[in-house]
């Protein structure tokens, strides 16, 4: 069904926007580089923008025993293009974004190229609802920015455990700005609890979510709120406090991202899964250059009684549920998501030459059965990222990031050729970004 939603709209769309173009007769109203060509006339504006960012990426275990203890790789992290606008008397936005580097944002099993693909209708200034695929407002902070405008080279281990990136359904936001200048940013989402897309069957039911967010002394400058750095350097303190909560009905994957991923059955060979939670709070300061960026989030699962089968990949089926040797059905569906909870914390300063220096820490904190106690891609508790940035213009058109990461590592963890490793490993990260 979401496929054939998404199908319907996107065709739609594109003849509005053709249409409008030959009816309108639209001109280039400016361009401001890294921000876009914007195409208005009386009705409508459109605007194209995109950025590419080259990456590459060293890591050095600390184990000696290894045969190769360091690992170096280049690739085109993100290559982006963006079509977005409005209609009709700005009551209409839409943005349509592809990533056409193959790349996906923090899952290497889950590449995509479609990214956003929406329509909204503004009732008022203050209150909209959109429809399609988008970033959605249940995830930590970190999500609200763009991937443009990070404050380090790649975003934090809670962002890559919690986070489910975007989704596909309904989101609804309604503004209240009270008489002594601050505002309450209210969000409410119903989507189909899959993350992305859902390209074949939609498993599980549906997943609820919102968050409220409290900015006491007013609006950031120039959109500072969904973006890390204070490039701005706010003249007054600015503050955004939030709290955001989901719960995802009958849940297919580790953590909501990709529907029919984990499958479980019951007696009657009807699909039976387990039900996901989510909670977080976080909070953005910033002011004349200093910024401070703290989440926290928390998951829990409940695991329904008449499970008694598992699909394998293959698509066949298992009654084993083996936890350390004993049959254990509740915990085997613990260990494949990801539960517990971790808590991020980064701050900077941005100098008045557009350079930066930015520290990171984040920690993540296992359930004794939980997908974050395995040894290849997590079962790392602590990260400390030390970076720094050259941006040459204010509105991200080009910067230079590099950034160095010191991560501990749990017993049992292993490295990607599926070695065991112990001690530590640090990551080294550079890319350079430029948009038009």
């Amino acid at each position: 069904m979401a496929r054939k939603i998404v199908s319907a709209i996107l065709p739609v769309l594109f003849c509005l926007i053709g249409f409008s173009v030959q009816a309108q007769k639209p001109v280039l109203n400016k361009y401001t580089f890294g921000e876009g060509l914007t195409f208005s006339s009386n009705d409508y504006a459109l605007t194209f923008r995109g950025y590419a960012q080259p990456f590459s990426e060293t890591t050095i275990y600390s184990d000696t025993s290894l045969d190769r203890n360091s690992y170096t790789r280049f690739r085109m992290r993100r290559l982006r293009l963006e079509i977005s606008g409005d209609a009709v008397n700005e009551k209409i936005d839409y943005r349509l974004q592809v990533d056409l580097s193959g790349t996906p944002e923090v899952d290497l099993a889950n590449a995509t190229y479609l990214l956003d693909a929406w329509v909204s209708y503004n009732f008022t200034r203050r209150v909209k609802l959109a429809f399609g695929q988008k970033a959605t407002p249940t995830d930590n902070r970190g999500l609200t920015v763009s991937s443009q405008s990070l404050q380090l080279v790649e975003r934090s281990p809670l962002t890559s455990a919690f986070s489910t990136i975007r989704e596909f359904g309904l989101f609804f936001q309604g503004d209240i700005r009270t008489k002594g200048g601050a505002y309450f940013k209210n969000y409410f989402t119903l989507t189909n609890g899959d993350g992305l897309n859902a390209f074949n069957a939609d498993h599980g039911g549906l997943k609820v979510g919102g968050r409220i967010d409290f900015l006491p002394f007013g609006l950031f400058s120039n959109l500072g709120q969904f973006r890390e750095v204070d490039m701005m350097r706010e003249l007054s303190p600015k503050l955004v406090i939030g709290v955001n909560a989901s719960y995802n009905k009958g849940m297919s994957s580790r953590r909501g991202r990709e529907s029919g991923a984990i499958l479980y059955l019951n007696d009657s060979l009807q699909e039976s899964l387990p039900d996901f939670s989510k909670v977080g709070i976080d909070l953005m300061f910033k002011y004349k250059g200093f910024s401070v960026l703290g989440e926290f989030v928390q998951t829990a699962a409940n695991v329904p009684d008449d499970i008694t089968q598992r699909v394998r990949v293959d698509g066949t089926t298992s009654t084993v549920f083996d936890v350390d040797g004993v049959q254990d059905v509740e915990n085997y569906v613990k260990n494949r998501m990801m539960l517990g909870s971790g808590y991020n914390i980064q701050v900077g300063y941005i100098f008045k030459s557009l350079f930066s220096i930015d520290a990171r820490y984040t920690h993540l904190d296992a359930d004794e059965y939980s997908f974050l106690r395995n040894g290849t891609f997590y079962n790392r508790p602590n990260t400390y990222a030390l970076g720094v940035s050259k941006y040459l213009s204010r509105n991200y058109g080009v910067k230079i990031q590099a950034s160095v990461s010191y991560v501990t590592l749990n017993e049992g963890s292993l490295d990607i050729l599926g070695n065991p490793i112990s001690g530590h490993l640090i990551l080294g990260h550079f890319l350079t970004s430029i948009a038009f």
